[in-house]
Protein backbone atom coordinates (compact mmCIF):
# COMPACT_ATOMS: atom_id res chain seq x y z
CA UNK A 1 0.00 0.00 0.00
CA UNK A 2 1.61 3.07 -1.06
CA UNK A 3 0.46 6.71 0.08
CA UNK A 4 2.03 8.57 -2.35
CA UNK A 5 0.14 6.76 -5.43
CA UNK A 6 -2.85 8.52 -6.22
CA UNK A 7 -6.10 7.21 -8.66
CA UNK A 8 -9.48 6.51 -7.90
CA UNK A 9 -8.85 3.64 -5.52
CA UNK A 10 -7.90 6.21 -2.48
CA UNK A 11 -10.96 5.39 -0.53
CA UNK A 12 -10.04 1.26 -1.06
CA UNK A 13 -6.38 2.62 0.32
CA UNK A 14 -7.83 4.53 3.18
CA UNK A 15 -10.70 1.18 4.52
CA UNK A 16 -7.24 -0.64 4.88
CA UNK A 17 -6.42 1.77 7.67
CA UNK A 18 -5.96 -0.27 10.85
CA UNK A 19 -6.13 3.65 12.43
CA UNK A 20 -9.22 4.62 10.82
CA UNK A 21 -12.23 5.21 13.61
CA UNK A 22 -14.97 4.41 11.22
CA UNK A 23 -16.19 0.54 11.44
CA UNK A 24 -15.51 -1.67 8.96
CA UNK A 25 -17.34 -5.19 7.96
CA UNK A 26 -15.30 -6.97 10.19
CA UNK A 27 -15.45 -4.63 12.73
CA UNK A 28 -19.23 -4.18 13.04
CA UNK A 29 -19.11 -8.44 12.86
CA UNK A 30 -16.23 -8.77 16.04
CA UNK A 31 -18.02 -5.51 17.46
CA UNK A 32 -21.34 -7.67 18.61
CA UNK A 33 -19.36 -9.88 20.24
CA UNK A 34 -17.07 -7.80 22.18
CA UNK A 35 -19.51 -4.96 23.35
CA UNK A 36 -20.53 -4.96 27.09
CA UNK A 37 -23.96 -5.94 28.00
CA UNK A 38 -24.90 -3.31 30.86
CA UNK A 39 -23.19 -0.17 31.92
CA UNK A 40 -21.14 -2.22 34.73
CA UNK A 41 -19.41 -3.67 31.89
CA UNK A 42 -18.68 -0.98 30.35
CA UNK A 43 -15.22 0.09 30.24
CA UNK A 44 -14.48 4.24 30.93
CA UNK A 45 -16.45 7.61 30.36
CA UNK A 46 -17.14 7.60 34.30
CA UNK A 47 -18.89 10.87 33.95
CA UNK A 48 -21.76 10.06 30.99
CA UNK A 49 -22.07 6.15 32.72
CA UNK A 50 -22.74 7.84 36.26
CA UNK A 51 -25.13 10.41 34.66
CA UNK A 52 -26.91 7.97 32.53
CA UNK A 53 -27.59 5.24 35.04
CA UNK A 54 -29.43 7.96 37.42
CA UNK A 55 -31.42 8.59 34.22
CA UNK A 56 -32.31 5.34 33.55
CA UNK A 57 -32.95 4.25 37.28
CA UNK A 58 -35.31 6.68 37.97
CA UNK A 59 -37.32 5.53 34.91
CA UNK A 60 -37.90 2.66 35.87
CA UNK A 61 -38.34 3.22 39.55
CA UNK A 62 -41.80 5.86 38.12
CA UNK A 63 -42.62 2.99 35.48
CA UNK A 64 -41.96 5.39 32.53
CA UNK A 65 -39.77 5.36 29.32
CA UNK A 66 -36.08 7.38 29.96
CA UNK A 67 -35.73 10.41 28.47
CA UNK A 68 -34.58 11.21 25.26
CA UNK A 69 -30.78 10.93 24.81
CA UNK A 70 -27.88 12.63 22.85
CA UNK A 71 -24.95 11.16 22.68
CA UNK A 72 -22.24 13.08 20.91
CA UNK A 73 -18.04 12.21 20.06
CA UNK A 74 -15.79 10.78 17.55
CA UNK A 75 -16.06 7.28 16.04
CA UNK A 76 -15.62 4.37 17.82
CA UNK A 77 -16.02 5.66 21.09
CA UNK A 78 -18.94 3.85 22.23
CA UNK A 79 -22.19 5.64 21.48
CA UNK A 80 -24.11 2.27 19.51
CA UNK A 81 -22.91 0.15 22.55
CA UNK A 82 -24.21 2.73 25.15
CA UNK A 83 -27.51 2.98 22.87
CA UNK A 84 -27.80 -1.00 22.91
CA UNK A 85 -27.21 -1.17 26.74
CA UNK A 86 -30.22 1.92 27.69
CA UNK A 87 -32.71 -1.18 25.94
CA UNK A 88 -30.82 -3.45 27.70
CA UNK A 89 -31.30 -1.42 30.94
CA UNK A 90 -34.63 -0.76 30.58
CA UNK A 91 -36.21 -4.37 29.01
CA UNK A 92 -37.06 -3.00 26.12
CA UNK A 93 -36.29 -3.63 21.95
CA UNK A 94 -34.41 -1.50 20.15
CA UNK A 95 -34.26 -0.40 16.77
CA UNK A 96 -31.30 1.21 14.86
CA UNK A 97 -31.30 3.21 11.97
CA UNK A 98 -29.33 6.44 10.81
CA UNK A 99 -29.51 9.51 9.47
CA UNK A 100 -28.94 9.21 5.81
CA UNK A 101 -31.32 6.24 5.77
CA UNK A 102 -33.79 8.87 6.28
CA UNK A 103 -34.74 11.18 3.26
CA UNK A 104 -38.02 11.82 3.30
CA UNK A 105 -40.36 12.48 6.25
CA UNK A 106 -42.24 9.49 5.08
CA UNK A 107 -39.50 7.23 5.75
CA UNK A 108 -39.43 8.24 9.34
CA UNK A 109 -43.19 7.83 9.75
CA UNK A 110 -43.01 4.66 8.79
CA UNK A 111 -40.64 3.85 11.26
CA UNK A 112 -42.67 5.73 14.42
CA UNK A 113 -45.29 4.16 13.26
CA UNK A 114 -44.40 0.98 14.09
CA UNK A 115 -42.78 1.24 17.46
CA UNK A 116 -44.08 -0.69 20.65
CA UNK A 117 -44.49 1.17 23.89
CA UNK A 118 -41.15 2.15 25.82
CA UNK A 119 -38.68 0.64 22.43
CA UNK A 120 -35.59 2.12 21.70
CA UNK A 121 -34.99 3.88 18.97
CA UNK A 122 -31.23 4.46 18.01
CA UNK A 123 -30.03 6.93 15.21
CA UNK A 124 -27.07 6.97 14.28
CA UNK A 125 -25.29 9.91 12.87
CA UNK A 126 -28.61 12.07 13.10
CA UNK A 127 -27.10 15.23 11.75
CA UNK A 128 -27.51 14.09 8.77
CA UNK A 129 -31.15 13.57 8.54
CA UNK A 130 -33.36 15.62 5.92
CA UNK A 131 -34.87 18.33 7.06
CA UNK A 132 -38.37 17.49 6.51
CA UNK A 133 -38.21 14.34 8.98
CA UNK A 134 -36.22 16.35 11.41
CA UNK A 135 -39.25 18.52 11.59
CA UNK A 136 -41.82 15.59 12.12
CA UNK A 137 -39.38 14.18 14.67
CA UNK A 138 -39.58 17.63 16.61
CA UNK A 139 -43.45 16.24 17.24
CA UNK A 140 -42.91 12.90 17.46
CA UNK A 141 -40.33 13.45 20.52
CA UNK A 142 -42.03 16.21 22.40
CA UNK A 143 -45.92 14.49 22.21
CA UNK A 144 -45.36 11.53 20.76
CA UNK A 145 -47.41 12.25 17.80
CA UNK A 146 -47.14 13.06 14.12
CA UNK A 147 -48.81 14.38 11.76
CA UNK A 148 -49.07 12.18 8.23
CA UNK A 149 -49.99 14.06 5.44
CA UNK A 150 -52.31 12.71 2.68
CA UNK A 151 -52.46 13.95 -0.83
CA UNK A 152 -50.77 17.23 -2.09
CA UNK A 153 -51.27 20.55 -3.25
CA UNK A 154 -55.02 22.54 -1.66
CA UNK A 155 -56.61 19.10 -1.52
CA UNK A 156 -53.67 17.57 0.98
CA UNK A 157 -54.84 16.72 4.53
CA UNK A 158 -52.88 16.03 7.87
CA UNK A 159 -54.11 13.37 9.72
CA UNK A 160 -52.74 13.08 13.17
CA UNK A 161 -51.31 9.48 14.04
CA UNK A 162 -50.70 9.29 18.09
CA UNK A 163 -47.26 7.27 18.98
CA UNK A 164 -46.68 4.70 21.89
CA UNK A 165 -44.40 6.56 24.24
CA UNK A 166 -40.38 5.68 22.91
CA UNK A 167 -36.92 6.49 23.93
CA UNK A 168 -34.91 8.17 20.84
CA UNK A 169 -31.61 7.52 21.43
CA UNK A 170 -29.33 10.23 18.68
CA UNK A 171 -25.92 9.49 18.07
CA UNK A 172 -23.64 12.22 16.03
CA UNK A 173 -20.09 13.15 15.76
CA UNK A 174 -20.80 16.53 14.82
CA UNK A 175 -22.90 17.91 17.47
CA UNK A 176 -22.62 21.50 16.16
CA UNK A 177 -24.40 20.44 12.95
CA UNK A 178 -27.60 19.96 14.80
CA UNK A 179 -30.66 22.92 15.04
CA UNK A 180 -30.83 24.00 18.90
CA UNK A 181 -34.52 22.73 18.56
CA UNK A 182 -33.84 19.26 17.92
CA UNK A 183 -31.23 19.37 21.15
CA UNK A 184 -33.23 21.27 23.32
CA UNK A 185 -35.75 18.15 23.09
CA UNK A 186 -33.15 15.37 24.35
CA UNK A 187 -33.39 14.85 28.29
CA UNK A 188 -29.89 13.87 28.62
CA UNK A 189 -26.68 14.88 26.49
CA UNK A 190 -23.53 13.00 26.95
CA UNK A 191 -20.35 13.69 25.39
CA UNK A 192 -18.36 10.98 24.64
CA UNK A 193 -14.71 11.07 25.48
CA UNK A 194 -11.18 9.65 24.43
CA UNK A 195 -9.76 6.91 26.28
CA UNK A 196 -6.81 7.61 28.69
CA UNK A 197 -4.46 4.78 28.30
CA UNK A 198 -5.20 2.78 31.38
CA UNK A 199 -9.04 2.27 30.30
CA UNK A 200 -7.57 1.35 26.97
CA UNK A 201 -5.59 -1.64 28.62
CA UNK A 202 -8.82 -2.69 30.25
CA UNK A 203 -10.28 -2.95 26.72
CA UNK A 204 -7.50 -4.79 25.47
CA UNK A 205 -7.39 -7.03 28.51
CA UNK A 206 -11.51 -7.59 28.50
CA UNK A 207 -11.48 -8.07 24.40
CA UNK A 208 -8.50 -10.82 24.68
CA UNK A 209 -10.47 -12.37 27.32
CA UNK A 210 -13.76 -12.92 24.90
CA UNK A 211 -11.60 -13.55 22.12
CA UNK A 212 -9.22 -16.18 24.02
CA UNK A 213 -6.09 -14.48 23.16
CA UNK A 214 -3.36 -14.97 26.04
CA UNK A 215 -1.59 -11.37 26.59
CA UNK A 216 0.40 -9.98 29.31
CA UNK A 217 -0.13 -6.56 30.98
CA UNK A 218 2.84 -4.75 29.39
CA UNK A 219 1.13 -6.25 25.71
CA UNK A 220 -1.74 -4.77 26.37
CA UNK A 221 -0.31 -1.18 27.41
CA UNK A 222 1.42 -1.40 24.01
CA UNK A 223 -1.26 -1.93 21.70
CA UNK A 224 -3.52 0.50 23.88
CA UNK A 225 -0.93 3.07 23.33
CA UNK A 226 -1.10 2.82 19.69
CA UNK A 227 -4.80 3.03 19.71
CA UNK A 228 -5.63 6.87 19.46
CA UNK A 229 -7.73 6.75 22.60
CA UNK A 230 -10.53 4.85 21.22
CA UNK A 231 -11.42 1.22 22.04
CA UNK A 232 -12.52 0.40 17.99
CA UNK A 233 -9.30 1.17 17.51
CA UNK A 234 -7.29 -0.94 19.99
CA UNK A 235 -9.93 -3.44 18.96
CA UNK A 236 -8.98 -4.15 15.67
CA UNK A 237 -5.34 -3.53 16.18
CA UNK A 238 -5.64 -6.53 19.30
CA UNK A 239 -7.08 -8.78 16.55
CA UNK A 240 -3.95 -7.93 14.49
CA UNK A 241 -1.73 -8.63 16.80
CA UNK A 242 -3.35 -11.81 17.36
CA UNK A 243 -2.62 -12.85 13.98
CA UNK A 244 0.72 -12.50 14.31
CA UNK A 245 1.42 -13.56 17.69
CA UNK A 246 -0.20 -17.18 15.83
CA UNK A 247 1.76 -17.24 12.73
CA UNK A 248 5.51 -15.61 13.58
CA UNK A 249 4.99 -16.28 17.63
CA UNK A 250 4.09 -19.04 20.26
CA UNK A 251 0.41 -17.43 20.47
CA UNK A 252 0.96 -15.48 23.49
CA UNK A 253 0.94 -11.74 23.22
CA UNK A 254 3.60 -9.39 25.27
CA UNK A 255 5.29 -6.05 24.70
CA UNK A 256 8.19 -7.46 21.68
CA UNK A 257 5.59 -9.19 19.83
CA UNK A 258 3.25 -6.23 20.07
CA UNK A 259 5.85 -3.63 19.32
CA UNK A 260 6.77 -6.24 16.45
CA UNK A 261 3.61 -7.19 14.73
CA UNK A 262 2.32 -3.42 14.65
CA UNK A 263 5.75 -2.26 13.09
CA UNK A 264 4.30 -4.94 10.57
CA UNK A 265 1.70 -2.78 9.88
CA UNK A 266 3.26 0.85 10.36
CA UNK A 267 1.65 2.02 13.48
CA UNK A 268 4.71 3.09 15.82
CA UNK A 269 4.69 4.23 19.10
CA UNK A 270 2.36 7.29 19.36
CA UNK A 271 -0.25 5.74 16.88
CA UNK A 272 0.78 7.65 13.57
CA UNK A 273 0.39 4.82 10.49
CA UNK A 274 1.90 5.76 7.09
CA UNK A 275 -0.45 8.69 5.88
CA UNK A 276 -0.18 10.10 9.05
CA UNK A 277 4.19 10.09 8.74
CA UNK A 278 3.77 10.99 4.90
CA UNK A 279 1.89 14.25 5.99
CA UNK A 280 4.44 15.24 9.04
CA UNK A 281 7.49 14.06 6.48
CA UNK A 282 6.21 16.36 3.76
CA UNK A 283 5.08 19.35 5.80
CA UNK A 284 9.22 18.84 7.88
CA UNK A 285 11.18 17.65 5.02
CA UNK A 286 9.85 19.84 2.14
CA UNK A 287 8.50 23.00 3.88
CA UNK A 288 10.91 23.11 6.39
CA UNK A 289 8.11 23.09 8.81
CA UNK A 290 5.51 25.14 7.89
CA UNK A 291 3.84 27.37 7.44
CA UNK A 292 2.12 25.96 4.21
CA UNK A 293 -1.21 25.37 2.95
CA UNK A 294 -3.31 22.74 2.55
CA UNK A 295 -3.45 22.24 -0.87
CA UNK A 296 0.11 22.28 -1.31
CA UNK A 297 0.57 19.73 1.53
CA UNK A 298 -2.05 17.20 -0.25
CA UNK A 299 -0.60 17.63 -3.25
CA UNK A 300 3.06 17.14 -1.71
CA UNK A 301 1.65 13.88 -0.16
CA UNK A 302 -0.41 12.68 -3.44
CA UNK A 303 -3.86 12.82 -1.50
CA UNK A 304 -6.53 15.10 -1.78
CA UNK A 305 -7.15 17.64 -0.22
CA UNK A 306 -10.26 16.21 1.92
CA UNK A 307 -8.08 13.45 2.86
CA UNK A 308 -5.38 15.18 4.68
CA UNK A 309 -7.93 18.07 6.44
CA UNK A 310 -10.34 15.01 7.91
CA UNK A 311 -8.74 11.77 7.77
CA UNK A 312 -4.83 13.10 8.37
CA UNK A 313 -4.67 15.90 10.31
CA UNK A 314 -7.51 15.92 13.30
CA UNK A 315 -5.17 13.31 15.46
CA UNK A 316 -2.01 15.16 14.08
CA UNK A 317 -3.57 17.86 16.05
CA UNK A 318 -4.94 16.38 18.76
CA UNK A 319 -1.59 15.22 19.58
CA UNK A 320 0.04 18.50 19.58
CA UNK A 321 2.19 17.24 16.29
CA UNK A 322 0.36 19.90 13.81
CA UNK A 323 -1.08 23.37 13.96
CA UNK A 324 -3.63 25.31 12.13
CA UNK A 325 -2.97 28.92 11.66
CA UNK A 326 -4.10 31.64 9.21
CA UNK A 327 -1.20 31.32 7.24
CA UNK A 328 -1.17 27.32 6.62
CA UNK A 329 -0.09 24.43 8.05
CA UNK A 330 2.72 24.84 10.49
CA UNK A 331 4.82 21.55 12.70
CA UNK A 332 5.67 21.84 16.22
CA UNK A 333 8.78 20.79 18.03
CA UNK A 334 7.27 18.03 18.96
CA UNK A 335 6.61 16.65 15.46
CA UNK A 336 10.34 17.21 14.88
CA UNK A 337 11.38 15.24 17.58
CA UNK A 338 8.87 12.32 17.06
CA UNK A 339 10.57 11.98 13.34
CA UNK A 340 14.13 11.96 14.98
CA UNK A 341 14.29 15.56 12.57
CA UNK A 342 16.47 18.62 14.17
CA UNK A 343 13.99 22.04 13.00
CA UNK A 344 16.34 24.79 10.55
CA UNK A 345 17.30 27.85 11.94
CA UNK A 346 15.08 30.79 11.91
CA UNK A 347 15.90 32.08 8.06
CA UNK A 348 17.39 29.21 6.95
CA UNK A 349 16.08 27.10 4.32
CA UNK A 350 12.58 26.33 5.54
CA UNK A 351 9.62 27.93 4.80
CA UNK A 352 9.35 29.90 7.62
CA UNK A 353 12.67 31.70 6.31
CA UNK A 354 11.47 31.97 3.35
CA UNK A 355 8.59 34.33 4.64
CA UNK A 356 10.47 36.40 7.17
CA UNK A 357 8.96 34.48 9.95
Amino acid sequence: MNWDETGPDTDERLDERLVQADADGEDTAVEAALRPKDLDEFVGQEKVREQLDLVLKAARARGATADHVLLSGAPGLGKTTLSMIIAAEMGAPIRITSGPAIQHAGDLAAILSSLQEGEVLFLDEIHRMSRPAEEMLYMAMEDFRVDVIVGKGPGATAIPLELPPFTLVGATTRAGLLPPPLRDRFGFTGHMEFYAPAELERVVHRSARLLDVEIDVEGAAEIAGRSRGTPRIANRLLRRVRDYAQVKADGRIDRPVAAAALGVYEVDARGLDRLDRAVLGALLKLFGGGPVGLSTLAVAVGEERETVEEVAEPFLVREGLLARTPRGRVATPAAWAHLGLVPPQQGGKGQQGLFGA
